[in-house]
């Protein structure tokens, strides 16, 4: 004959700790009321702060977890942002998401990162991600192949999800921006070249379908027209932002003859690329050859010849998109939402790369 066995019996206190408690189970201990619970879990303002520190120290001791979907479709908010960028591998886009963390976390939101890899379909497959996950906004650094902006603008039109544009953006009304000023950045770094004595200042433009290098262009073209040099379209030369396309651009100054004494280069990686390429060919920096970069990656002051870089103020610009999101946020509360342009000023490293006097 099969006897069962005695079966242990369970207190109570280990079956609630099995399962998460419910707001019901925390009412009924305290002899207080579901809805003073609620409001006590929420921090509501009528709830005495004694009552708030017993009941949270209460749902903390049986294991109660807050259903956050439940209150975000009551509330219709995530807490949760999300961020896209081409790539995160570089100081400056890692810098600025530590910037709007830094500044949403506070306020309660999380974050979600995604990466377009440079690439628009996987750029649109990430906005769908995100607006099905219901974020409460999104932060966007356009790739350089977004040329289209109809999947951003069917988003505005669609949904009342707020966009801040940040470092790259396209010119769509109802979005708004944090930039840094890309032309006087690019007008600052010309300048500096000239009265360092220097006349003949080639660019390295990168990709013109991105509105901040079309920008640093027109200032490196008006610092030279506003000192009386005449601009070469032979010393325009479109790079990407790759040490290995700096390389590239130095070679084909060289084999076509057209030797500039100064490099101005739209990425700093471009021009670690144009420093290695110069010091190869046996170009002294910066008596021969001066090189200046944008961005002021933080290799550029730790190199054996420092180089001259246009700090984007990463940092300050992530916490000020935050700032314009959490404004955003508050209008929208008021039936208002107003489009922000806020743009900073770039700052000029001078280091030996580019210094002659």
């Amino acid at each position: 004959m099969y006897v069962i066995p005695d079966i242990p019996k369970t207190s109570e206190k280990a079956c609630m700790n099995k399962k998460n408690a419910t707001i019901y189970d925390i009412s009924k201990k305290l002899n207080v009321s579901v809805a003073t619970v609620s409001r006590a879990l929420n921090d509501h303002p009528r709830i005495s702060q004694a009552t708030k520190d017993l009941v949270k120290k209460t749902a903390k001791e049986m294991n109660y977890k807050q259903n956050n979907l439940a209150k975000a479709l009551k509330s219709g908010e995530t807490k949760n942002v999300g961020i896209i960028v081409p790539y995160i591998n570089t100081n400056f886009f890692s810098s600025v998401i530590r910037g709007i963390e830094e500044e949403l976390s506070p306020h309660g939101y999380h974050v979600i990162i995604c990466q377009s890899h440079e690439d628009v379909t996987i750029e649109k497959r990430h906005l769908n991600t995100l607006l099905n996950a219901q974020v409460d906004g999104i932060f966007m650094s356009v790739s350089k192949t977004t040329i289209d902006t109809e999947h951003i603008q069917n988003i505005l039109s669609s949904t009342n999800t707020p966009i801040i544009f940040f470092d790259r953006k396209k010119d769509i009304s109802g979005i708004s921006t944090v930039t840094i000023d890309d032309f006087r950045g690019g007008y600052m770094a010309t300048e500096h070249l000239i009265n360092e004595g220097y006349r003949n200042i080639c660019h390295f433009s990168g990709d013109l379908n991105l509105e901040i290098y079309e920008n640093r262009l027109k200032g490196y073209k008006q610092a030279l027209m506003d000192h009386n040099l005449s601009i070469k379209e032979e010393n325009i030369i479109t790079t990407g932002s790759s040490i290995d396309e700096g390389i590239d651009a130095v070679k084909k100054l060289w084999d076509k003859k057209s030797v500039p004494d100064a490099i101005f280069s739209s990425s700093d990686f471009a021009a670690l690329g144009a420093c290695q390429e110069l010091k190869k060919r046996k170009i002294k920096i910066p008596q021969e050859v001066a090189v200046i970069g944008f961005s002021n990656e933080p290799f550029t002051q730790f190199m054996e010849l420092p180089i001259s870089s246009v700090d984007q103020t990463p940092l300050t610009m992530g916490k000020m998109a935050g700032q314009v999101f959490i404004e955003n946020v508050k209008e929208n509360g008021s039936g208002v939402s107003i489009e922000k342009k806020v743009v900073l000023a770039p700052q000029l490293y001078i280091r030996k790369s580019s210094k002659r006097r």
